[in-house]
């Protein structure tokens, strides 16, 4: 399966697999989120067009947006958070694909202003360093100035908790931004779990987890976890 598109095609199909995946995964909020997938000649971003849920997306609900938000392929509206997508990817030259969703559990979790522990293998992705937050607004990021500012919030890190919206995630490819999206919203989750039961007495010490991150998230797991998500979506 591919996860990197060298044409438009190739883009619109990796943005239906990506919205199937998301649906699949329990990320999806009616017809809110979007993933996207960086044009290859440079042109801004794939997205699914707004109005339409993940499980509802195919190949005629993907759009090319413009940093400057014009619809230059696909019919169809632009979401109005496209600033997301095209700001990240204009900071990150080794982001390739983004995602956006609204995460309850992240929502949840991010009210606590705790750390985010290593409790689980999910978890190792989002500790040493810390996740960061973008805490500016809880809003709409709906101009070009909020998409460079939760770019820069985000700064080199795979995903940003985003206070009363949700999560944003990259990742070189849209396999791994899908995948982190999925696995913050089960870091936090799980962390949830665990403090509803008491205090957090025990989590992954920074060494171990590092080093456990490199064994349970290597690029070929990663991918099968996302073959693995489109497949159910389908």
């Amino acid at each position: 399966m591919a996860t990197t598109a060298a044409s438009a095609g190739e883009a619109t199909r990796l943005v239906v697999d990506g919205c199937r995946a998301l649906a699949a995964a329990g990320q999806d909020d009616l017809v809110w989120g979007h993933p996207s997938v960086r044009d290859a000649a440079g042109r801004g971003a794939w997205m699914k067009s707004a109005g339409w849920a993940f499980d509802e997306v195919d190949e005629s609900r993907v759009v090319l947006v413009s940093p400057e938000g014009t619809v230059l392929s696909g019919e169809g509206r632009r979401h109005v958070e496209y600033a997301i997508h095209t700001e990240i990817l204009a900071r990150r030259a080794d982001v390739g694909a983004v995602v956006h969703t609204h995460s309850d559990a992240a929502n949840a979790f991010s009210s606590l202003d705790v750390p985010l522990r290593p409790l689980n293998h999910a978890g190792s992705l989002f500790a040493y360093p810390a996740i960061p937050r973008f805490t500016r607004t809880g809003g709409l990021i709906k101009t070009v100035e909020l998409g460079a500012a939760l770019a820069d919030a985000l700064g080199d890190a795979p995903a940003c908790l985003m206070p009363q919206h949700g999560v944003v995630s990259v990742g070189p490819d849209l396999a791994t931004a899908v995948m982190v999206a999925v696995l913050l919203d089960k870091a936090c989750r799980v962390q949830l779990d665990a403090m509803a039961a008491g205090a957090i007495e025990r989590f992954g010490p920074e060494e171990d987890t590092v080093a456990k991150r490199a064994d349970v998230w290597s690029e070929s797991q990663i991918h099968a976890g996302f073959a693995y998500l489109v497949r159910r979506g389908r």
